[in-house]
Parts: structure tokens; C-alpha cells; sequence
């Protein structure tokens, strides 16, 4: 299928640029999350370069921090992704969807269970289509967006997830579980201060 687009690269972006809207609430959520250092990663089975515009545009220039994992884009053998047929999609991994989103999201759960000792943040993923269905089983709380495929999916495997219609709702269930870890937190801390103190006795 995308074989078939010979447009030049820049020229795709700009199109889409001007093409697509953004949910006004990720604004929000972004910004709060900066705030607060709480990480935002993006998963897509879209194309780096074009997420990254897309963000910059949509966002504001700070949406350029953002890590995202995803598939890239490469010059054609002798041409250039500036010129008509000059670009090729280079998939990041072998799977169908050209990137396999749980294989992304296991190197984190992996490096927090090697260190039992290190407080483990909560993992929150939201998707709405096919490409998430890799990445529903991996996280803690999954974000399913209302009418779409995921939806229907999680009900059938019976995987928990919890439905959103827009940003907004995620953003204020990312604030309670904020709240409760550095509760929980400061509560260990607490505790361990407290341990210290009787072994100084």
C-alpha cells in the first residue's frame, strides 16, 4: 500500500500537517506530565518522522522531547525522500503490523522486576485500534478508546481495560495514581527513616 504513494516526503508531512487534528486534552496531559517528570513514551505503527511533526505542530516545540518507538523512514537507493518516489517505510521489527508494540514495552517491566529494590512506576498504555492489541496484556492500566477495535477486542479475551472518549479522563486517573505512589512513597520513606532511627538506639 505505501508503494503506491510517490509523493515527496516533506510534502507528505505537510499534508498532514494541515490535515489532522489533535485531541485538544493530550495538550493538557502533556503538559502536566512534564511538570510533574512523569514519562511519555509513544508506541506507533505510524512513522517516526511524521509523529514527531505531528506532535512539534500540534503540541508546541517542547512535544519534540517526547520518545517515540516506532517505524522510520529511509531514502531509496540513489534518490532522496525530497524528491517524487525518494522514500521506502523501514519497518522496526518482522511483525505484521511492522512493529510488535509489547516487545517495545517489556524491556521496562523487565528492568524494574531485576530491581526489586527500585519503586516501579505504573505502566498506562492507550490505543484504540489492531496495532495496540500486542501491547493490552503488558501494561497495568490499559486505555481503550470508546467505539474502536481494541475495545472489542479486550471484551473478547476478557483483558481489563478501562474506556476513554477523549485525553481528558486519562489525565485526571494519571493524577490519582500520582498521588497515591508518592503517598505510598513518602509512607516507605517514612517508615524507613523511622527504622534508622530506632538502629541509631
Amino acid at each position: 500500500m505505501m508503494e503506491s504513494v510517490k509523493t515527496p516526503f516533506p510534502e507528505c508531512i505537510k499534508a498532514l500537517c494541515d490535515n489532522i487534528k489533535l485531541d485538544p486534552f493530550f495538550k493538557d496531559f502533556y503538559q502536566w506530565s512534564r511538570k510533574n517528570n512523569v514519562p511519555v513514551i509513544v508506541l506507533s505503527s505510524g512513522m517516526t518522522p511524521i509523529i514527531r511533526s505531528l506532535l512539534v505542530h500540534l503540541v508546541g516545540p517542547e512535544a519534540s522531547e517526547i520518545e517515540i518507538i516506532s517505524n522510520e523512514v529511509a531514502d531509496k537507493q540513489g534518490k532522496s525522500r525530497e524528491e517524487e518516489d525518494g522514500w521506502e517505510l523501514k519497518f522496526h521489527d518482522d511483525s505484521g503490523f511492522g512493529h510488535d508494540k509489547s516487545l517495545s514495552i517489556r524491556p521496562y517491566a523487565k528492568h524494574f522486576a531485576e530491581r526489586p529494590d527500585e519503586p516501579r512506576p505504573s505502566m498506562l498504555y492507550a490505543g484504540d485500534g489492531v496495532s495496540d492489541l500486542s501491547a493490552a496484556r503488558e501494561t497495568d492500566l490499559l486505555f481503550a478508546k470508546k467505539g474502536h477495535d481494541l475495545v472489542t477486542f479486550c471484551e473478547r479475551e476478557g483483558i481489563p481495560f478501562t474506556v476513554f472518549e477523549d485525553w481528558s479522563s486519562i489525565l485526571e486517573t494519571s493524577k490519582a495514581i500520582l498521588l497515591e505512589e508518592l503517598a505510598a512513597s513518602g509512607a516507605a520513606e517514612a517508615q524507613q527513616h523511622t527504622q534508622s532511627v530506632e538502629t541509631v538506639k
